[in-house]
């Protein structure tokens, strides 16, 4: 009724405005009489006004201009009527402007929003049952009806539905006989602690939670493409669960990891959750604001129900119908990741080791630092007298660096000068460019340039071009040199040009050329220094030095410019290399000035020392080899991988406008059009009960911080049981984990704990459960220990029809009843029987259906899902899914008949079973059902499988098959792998 007289009546009578007097908001003021008598008399639809109003039995008809409500709807009004006209709280707030419900204490007593009860826990009994808690909350419901529980399952049942249930694997022969072996009352806690401390636990579960996390590894709609750093997230879960990370830090760091522990890969790679989601890859810049509040919906929407198991979403035009969410609530919520985009962090994964390899380098690096110290202490100072004694020519090296008077660029480049004698572009990078450098120098006989093109991390690639690739394209190189003294310019001929490297079909001789549509490149050797030398033909030796005028022009193609050129010339003769000790010239000039003064300044004789000890040939060595030793310095090794943070560079492809927008707005019925204000970031009220409200969680980002630490005031709200949502998260949480033991939760909607979903069936177990849960710090392992060794996980799967007519949805838990196995569990275990599992964790996933690894990592590609494991049900990560169908169609049937890989496995299979031929079938057949099923075969069996096996032999021998035996073994464990008994856990 609620829904009906929003939609319908409210906009004309107590939302915007009220008309005729008549006001819905609240039941007094519907119940007051404005002298017509009041609209609606409770108990007596057939004498309330509102009733015939809208039943169209009395003037004026309403709605007003609009059709007459369904029969439907009107019957709903009128029962509402006879029943009082209940209102469980007012329809709008007054004091806000639009219908913006107000949550009331009222709304707070709904059983999910209410504190955790303290419930009494039934008391103990000589009955089998009456040991755990678990078991009592359980047994107490079930006397009530006056139904007794299954006993408990055959213990090789038992151990197989525990290895499945907790690692998603079958138990091998040997564990299943060593617990059927073992005696001790404790022989089962044993073995659920065992599998619960192996790794498979954290790949059995995380694909419980990366269903609900909507994870996938591409970006989704129709062009799909892939997320190649997005499998961190899912290594992530993997861990999380393996350690037994507290669940209250596991959803905050998914939240804000990146926030709360910064520093942490770990706490990075979890923010992934909130990047899991589709993302449209191609936006125009008009609908770019429509395509971020959808991305906004769809993360608050995935937490919503996630983690509180309610269906936020709703509330995105209209306060939710059925739960106390209004619309305010939503796009508080929402506000929360205005500034939160999807990037790429480059993090050192193993933190440990490179703590461990750097400590070890040091150590090594600290004595050459000590022995070159040492040396430059007690023996260089020596040394370095008796050479200033010699009166010695100051060595010149090879390459001295010009210094610019002027550097240039025609389409208006700028630069900016560095210490090595480079200077770095920026700004405009048309399709053509040309610079030109202006140097004086002094030196006479100057026999060659060279040119270089320094790599630097400003460009893509690490340049050295500031093309979109990272190339350069050199087409013309001019070189004229005026005299100091007087004179006019003269064309310097360039002759014999030589490269470190030149692009096929584009070698450095083009840059000599008459053709600008030639020139010398470097692809594909991006992000390394490049380097070219061309000889004057003739030297150039002018009496007082010259001004060179060096000219690089870049016509060949779109923007191919050095993006860090240097120029240095030489007055070596013969064929200069390109390589050697370079020096300013300004910097020679000061340390010829030096040597010939008489008295020198403490700073001349530091340039002379510092010279000196390049030319002494023991101190040479030592630098050199701490330079090696430097230049060797372990790094740590950088991975890119997936996060949602802020101000990070978002990840985009082909879209336009903004990836985010700074301020979020309440949209009236979610229309752009419709903005009602600027929204600050808030919580849900109906759980959010602290007295100081949402200052308790407001959380002040460090200075210079680009991080809002809004997610933070989130994580902390949502894991508060004391003023928070916390009660409510664990309730949801420990009632995932009885899901996926028994088949069904306590609460049969596991993502819906709203006014819509179901009940619980048992609400004090319930909420004893959640209540261990925080008691045990959170940490889910208990939690699936205490459901494991409780008698009613153990009791058999068998069917009693006098018990279903008393409870045939077995909802009081009176059997544990047959599962069929998820799409992972079944391939994974057709892997580990035919003994071909690749257990190898974490890592990038793959799409090769023949892979052998665990199907947890397959790659999700939303666009190319793994067939066998959808035939399955496996989901199609578009959206968040607590609970798989578990559907049962012929092409199922079909495809462990004739699927390759399927056949592929049971050939494995076979070999495993029968190694060599002094293995005798009877042996190789009893082996099988205890690899496939952890039971031995039955007598009658025994006899049906070796006739069938001698069938197919005979067959196969018939149609000329080279080991016949072995093929009809293979048939016989294909058939295995097909039995329900195989693809069931009971």
């Amino acid at each position: 009724v609620r829904a009906i007289l929003v939609d319908h009546c409210l906009k004309c009578h107590g939302g915007a405005s009220t008309r005729g007097e008549f006001d819905l908001t609240t039941r007094e003021a519907l119940l007051e009489d404005n002298g017509e008598g009041p609209a609606v008399v409770p108990g007596d639809s057939k004498n309330s006004r509102l009733y015939k109003m809208v039943a169209h039995l009395e003037k004026p008809r309403m709605p007003d201009k609009a059709a007459k409500l369904p029969d439907e709807s009107i019957k709903k009004l009128a029962d509402w009527i006879d029943a009082g006209a209940p209102y469980d709280r007012p329809l709008v707030d007054p004091s806000k402007p639009g219908p913006h419900a107000v949550v009331t204490d009222s709304d707070r007593r709904f059983w999910s929003f209410r504190p955790l009860a303290d419930a009494a826990i039934p008391a103990a009994s000589d009955h089998p049952w009456g040991r755990s808690p678990v078991d009592r909350f359980l047994k107490a419901k079930l006397d009530e009806k006056g139904i007794a529980p299954n006993p408990s399952a055959d213990r090789r049942a038992l151990i197989r539905r525990a290895s499945f249930d907790l690692v998603g694997l079958p138990p091998s022969p040997e564990d299943v006989e060593a617990f059927v072996a073992d005696p001790s009352p404790d022989a089962f806690a044993k073995a659920v602690d065992r599998l619960l401390a192996g790794r498979g636990y954290g790949e059995r579960w995380a694909r419980h939670w990366l269903d609900l996390a909507r994870f996938a590894e591409s970006h989704g709609y129709e062009h799909d493409y892939d997320r190649p750093s997005a499998y961190h997230y899912r290594d992530f879960v993997v861990r999380a669960l393996n350690e037994d990370m507290p669940y209250d830090r596991f959803v905050r760091l998914q939240l804000a990891g990146d926030e709360l522990e910064p520093e942490n890969p770990q706490a990075l790679m979890a923010t992934g959750f909130l990047a899991a989601g589709v993302h449209s890859t191609q936006i125009t810049a008009n609908p770019a604001e429509k395509e971020r509040y959808d991305e906004l919906d769809e993360m608050a929407a995935t937490l919503g129900t996630s983690m509180l198991g309610l269906t936020v979403g709703c509330a995105r035009c209209h306060d939710h119908k059925f739960d106390p969410i209004p619309t305010l609530d939503y796009y508080k919520l929402i506000s929360t990741f205005t500034t939160t985009v999807r990037g790429e962090a480059e993090l050192d994964l193993d933190p440990e080791r490179t703590r461990k390899v750097k400590a070890e380098y040091d150590a090594r690096h600290a004595r050459l630092v000590e022995a070159r110290d040492a040396f430059a202490r007690h023996q260089l100072p020596a040394r370095f007298e008796s050479w200033l004694r010699s009166d010695p020519r100051i060595a010149r090296p090879r390459w001295l660096t010009l210094e610019a008077s002027a550097f240039t660029s025609k389409a208006g480049a700028k630069f900016k000068a560095l210490p090595d004698g480079s200077y770095l572009a920026s700004g405009n990078n048309p399709e053509s460019d040309a610079y030109t450098f202006e140097a004086r120098t002094p030196l006479r006989g100057l026999t060659a340039l060279r040119v270089e093109a320094l790599a630097d991390k400003s460009m893509v690639k690490g340049g050295p071009g500031r093309a979109s690739n990272g190339n350069f394209a050199l087409s013309d190189l001019k070189v004229t040199a005026t005299p100091i003294n007087g004179g006019e310019p003269v064309p310097v001929k360039l002759a014999r040009p030589r490269a470190t490297f030149e692009q096929k079909g584009l070698p450095v001789a083009a840059a000599l050329d008459d053709d600008p549509h030639s020139a010398w490149a470097v692809d594909p050797r991006f992000g390394k220094d490049q380097a070219a030398v061309f000889e004057f033909d003739p030297p150039v030796d002018f009496e007082g030095g010259a001004t060179l005028t060096v000219t690089l022009g870049f016509a060949c193609n779109t923007g191919h410019t050095i993006g860090r050129p240097r120029l240095s010339v030489t007055t070596e003769t013969g064929s200069v290399p390109l390589d050697g000790e370079q020096m300013p010239l300004a910097s020679l000039a000061k340390l010829e000035d030096a040597f010939k003064a008489e008295n020198r300044t403490p700073e001349q004789r530091a340039a002379l020392l510092d010279h000196f000890r390049k030319l002494d040939p023991e101190m040479a060595a030592l630098d050199r080899a701490v330079r090696d030793s430097e230049a060797k310095a372990p790094k740590p090794e950088l991975t890119k991988v997936l996060i949602a943070s802020e101000g990070v560079k978002p990840l985009r492809l082909h879209s336009q406008g903004a990836d985010f927008f700074e301020k979020t707005f309440l949209l009236k019925r979610g229309d752009l059009a419709q903005k009602q204000g600027e929204i600050a970031a808030g919580f849900l009220q109906v759980i959010t009960s602290a007295s100081e409200g949402e200052r308790r969680w407001a959380a002040s980002p460090p200075a210079g911080s680009k991080l809002s630490y809004r997610r933070t005031a989130l994580a902390r709200w949502i894991t508060d049981v004391d003023g928070g949502a916390g009660n409510l998260l664990a309730r949801v949480i420990v009632n995932r984990l009885w899901q996926h033991h028994f088949g069904r939760g306590l609460v049969a909607t596991p993502s819906d704990f709203g006014t819509q979903g179901e009940r619980p069936t048992h609400p004090e177990l319930l909420d004893f459960l959640a209540a261990e849960l925080i008691r045990e710090g959170w940490r889910l392992k208990p939690i699936h220990r205490l459901i494991l060794t409780s008698a009613a996980y153990q009791q058999s799967a068998a069917f009693d029809e006098s018990k279903a007519k008393l409870d045939p949805d077995n909802k009081l838990r009176w059997r544990n009843p047959p599962r069929r196995l998820e799409a992972e569990a079944i391939r994974d275990a057709m892997l580990a029987v035919s003994g071909t599992l690749d257990d190898r964790p974490y890592g990038p996933g793959s799409l090769d259906d023949s892979m052998r690894r665990r199907s947890l990592y397959f790659t999700v590609k939303r666009s190319h899902l793994i067939p066998i494991m959808t035939l399955f049900d496996a989901p199609d990560a578009l959206q968040g899914l607590g609970q798989r169908a578990a559907t049962t169609v012929a092409p199922q049937a079909l495809a462990l008949l004739n699927n390759p890989q399927v056949r592929g496995y049971a050939q494995a299979f076979a070999r495993r079973v029968r190694p060599s031929d002094s293995t005798s079938i009877d042996q190789a057949v009893d082996r099988a059902y205890r690899l496939a099923l952890a039971r031995p075969p039955a007598s009658e069996e025994i006899s049906e499988d070796l006739a069938f096996l001698k069938d197919q032999a005979e067959a196969y021998r018939a149609a000329g098959h080279a080991d016949a035996e072995q093929a009809a073994l293979a048939d016989f464990c294909q058939a295995l792998m097909g039995l329900n008994e195989f693809v069931y856990v009971e």
